[in-house]
């Protein structure tokens, strides 16, 4: 089975966006955290995309944010074990990769905690899109707005073009200088100080995303102009 054969499966079954990126491309993944640690017969990543409706950004409220960000995860979820339970239905093999929790890594100390495969960076060399100062994953058409899911095979398949458009322009920092905790610097994000308001837990227990104004704030939130 090819690789565009393996996306079409994939965009057919309801992700607006797909791509993969073979296992030579993770050459600089951290130790402990690259796809033949998880599954050591690993050829391909196949990184897929479902968008995230926008307007919430701009509620008053960062409830309906939250709401938003939570079905589409758990849409992303449940869309990476159907689509393996297709594929393997056609002899391929695959390991399902959770789009956000669980984890194991966690440092208390510094509020750090690493998933098991960095789904901005396989998205990154996936070809669907490229990382900006947020620490977000923007595509061309679509924007920071996106939520990725990814899966590992032991088929050997053909790469997509990693993205070379440009999304942050060199002289802008309105998502460093708008932080209100200060997390960023323009590489990566101190989870530290991020943490307290984009996991809000309230007395009830609930979790809510009380900020985004790094996603929102962008000038390429919806994609590039």
């Amino acid at each position: 089975m090819d690789s565009n054969k393996i996306k079409q499966i994939i965009k057919d079954m309801g992700a607006t966006l797909c791509g993969i990126a073979p296992i030579h491309r993770f050459s600089e993944a951290p130790e402990g955290f690259h796809p033949t640690d998880i599954y050591n017969d690993c050829e391909s990543v196949i990184v897929f995309a479902k968008r995230v409706p926008s307007e919430s950004l701009f509620a008053r409220n960062c409830v309906p944010y939250t709401f938003v960000n939570d079905v589409v995860t758990q849409k992303v979820d449940h869309l990476t074990v159907t689509i393996c339970m297709a594929l393997e239905k056609l002899g391929v093999k695959v390991v399902p990769i959770p789009s956000d929790d669980p984890y194991e890594h966690w440092e208390p100390e510094r509020s750090y905690g690493r998933a098991i495969l960095s789904m901005r960076h396989a998205g990154y060399l996936a070809g669907l899109g490229v990382l900006g100062k947020n620490t977000l994953l923007a595509n061309k058409e679509l924007g920071n707005m996106i939520q990725l899911g990814a899966i590992l095979t032991s088929l050997e398949l053909e790469g997509a073009l990693i993205a070379n458009y440009e999304h942050c322009p060199p002289n802008c920092s309105l998502c460093i200088d708008n932080c209100p905790a200060k997390a960023l610097d323009g590489t990566t994000v101190n989870q530290k100080l991020c943490r307290p308001l984009s996991i809000f837990v309230t007395k009830k227990g609930y979790n809510l995303k009380k900020c985004n104004i790094c996603r929102r704030i962008c000038p390429h939130l919806l994609g590039l102009k």
